[in-house]
């Protein structure tokens, strides 16, 4: 990745990012969006994952206060994918030793995030699955990036598109907009969502993230993550610009997996986001070979 720049610099963005939610929250396009709160639940998550050695049992704690989490949890961990030998496990404790603390706590706010924010809408047929994908693919790439945290990358994916369900809730004619925004070709996505709601996806996905205290650099990556042409400036965090490209290439992976063509972001960015990871081709081709093992494992 490139050259660092002063720190000063670099959370210049990420504070104005924030400003301009706070503002237009209180008096711009986002007063009438309806963020819904945050669950305590992945925010007591949160808060134990942040400090220095987590506390398995924490964590298990956590988990256990929910049925259908713990029991979501259980199903993993006695399911084809771990083949487990002996005994199945039984209680939330030993489920997170098989699966291990790090994909225990993905699964978790997978399913913390995917309850707060039902989706059951046509236009967002398998929002969830497919976000959940897109979170494999990006704790997959992020392990071939140093510097780069899995657990990071994997919210990053999850949550990429989060503020479309939340604008299919909040703005009447927003599924119309899909439609359209989706058929044009003459603009890009956001460019159709800001002329007829003011607003777009990416603003209101960095909204949720603000709103449920995720990590600052989550935030704006989110907000950020269709404006390819900032890729590199110095005022933005190395980070950011690190989940960004990795985002470009974990979807690109996810449509080529599904048999779909290659999508006009890729087309226009994908060398701007390939020469900010320092990869060329054979190794996004081992990339996705990663990739590609991880959805079909999982």
């Amino acid at each position: 990745m490139q050259n660092p720049v002063s720190s000063h610099a670099q959370g210049s963005r990420t504070q104005q990012i924030r400003d301009d939610l706070d503002q237009s929250r209180r008096r711009g396009p986002l007063q009438h969006i309806q963020i819904p709160p945050c669950p305590e639940l992945l925010a007591q998550l949160q808060q134990a994952m942040a400090q220095p050695e987590p506390d398995l049992n924490a964590v298990a704690r956590i988990a256990s206060a929910d049925v259908a989490m713990s029991a979501t949890l259980l199903r993993i961990a006695n399911g084809p994918l771990f083949k487990p030998v002996g005994q199945p496990c039984t209680n939330v404790g030993q489920a997170m030793n098989r699966i291990g603390l790090r994909e225990s706590v993905a699964v978790m706010t997978g399913f913390l995030a995917r309850h707060a924010i039902p989706v059951n809408a046509p236009q967002l047929a398998r929002f969830w699955e497919r976000s959940t994908k897109r979170a494999v693919a990006m704790a997959t790439v992020a392990q071939q990036l140093p510097g780069l945290s899995p657990d990071l990358a994997h919210t990053f994916g999850l949550f990429l598109h989060v503020g479309m369900p939340v604008l299919l809730q909040s703005v009447r004619g927003y599924g119309a907009t899909m439609v359209e925004a989706a058929a044009r070709i003459d603009r890009p996505y956001i460019a159709t969502e800001n002329a007829n709601h003011k607003t777009d996806h990416a603003v209101v996905g960095a909204l949720v993230v603000r709103v449920w205290n995720l990590p600052p650099v989550l935030m704006a990556a989110i907000r950020l993550h269709h404006d390819f042409a900032a890729l590199g400036h110095a005022d933005i965090e190395p980070e950011v610009h690190t989940l960004v490209a990795a985002g470009l290439i974990a979807d690109h992976l996810m449509r080529r997996h599904e048999g779909l063509p290659e999508d006009a972001d890729w087309a226009a960015h994908h060398q701007a986001a390939m020469d900010w990871l320092h990869i060329g081709w054979d190794e996004l081709a081992h990339w996705e070979e990663a990739v590609i093992a991880q959805f079909e494992a999982d």
